[in-house]
């Protein structure tokens, strides 16, 4: 189905954004900075391993399959996608502001960001959870519904990351390993039967 690809394609999207915290790179920005952004970003690991791991559990799933497996497989990723923006929120709250003059508005806009993204994402589950399977047609149908609120939600997402990006705290968490994750290769799609 061309709307589970787009699903899939708009999932890969978002994990690239996330590992993508910060595009740039940049001197040092002082030690206090550094040592926050390595707190973030040493824990940044394990939440991007879960979009991941959700991105390539949906592009398994065989595009031209049973309704009922594409619902299961859009609703698990939509919640795991969920819970990891939520403990990527949790993150920023414990590591408290960040160093320098905008650093308590730097925070609050990560733990902003990614609190909005879990829920986009709850309700992205809600959606898929409420897709009807009685036929291919109705099927279809109503994943378009689930495939257009996803595109949404990923670009809210870029414009709500990109905040992220700016500035020295984002010099400082681009320097660390942890927030330098790769993308995942390409788009994943689901292969067709």
């Amino acid at each position: 189905m061309k709307a589970n690809k787009k699903s899939t394609a708009a999932l890969c999207g978002a994990a690239a954004l996330l590992l993508a915290l910060s595009a740039c790179g940049g001197d040092s920005t002082g030690k206090k900075q550094d040592d926050w952004a390595k707190g973030v970003c040493d824990q940044v690991g394990a939440q991007t391993k879960k979009i991941n791991d959700a991105n390539a559990q949906i592009s398994k799933v065989d595009s031209g399959g049973k309704p009922a497996d594409l619902k299961a497989a859009d609703s698990a990723a939509f919640q795991s996608i969920s819970d990891a923006y939520e403990s990527l929120a949790s993150i920023f709250t414990k590591a408290g502001p960040a160093p320098g003059d905008d650093g308590a508005k730097f925070q609050q806009n990560a733990v902003s960001a990614f609190n909005n993204l879990s829920s986009q994402y709850a309700a992205l589950k809600t959606k898929a959870d409420a897709l009807d399977t009685s036929s291919q047609t109705k099927f279809a149908q109503s994943l378009k519904g689930v495939s257009d609120a996803l595109a949404k939600t990923v670009t809210g997402a870029e414009t709500s990351l990109n905040t992220l990006r700016e500035g020295d705290m984002g010099k400082a968490l681009a320097k660390q390993p942890g927030c330098q994750a790769t993308a995942p290769s390409g788009s994943a799609s689901p292969s067709p039967s």
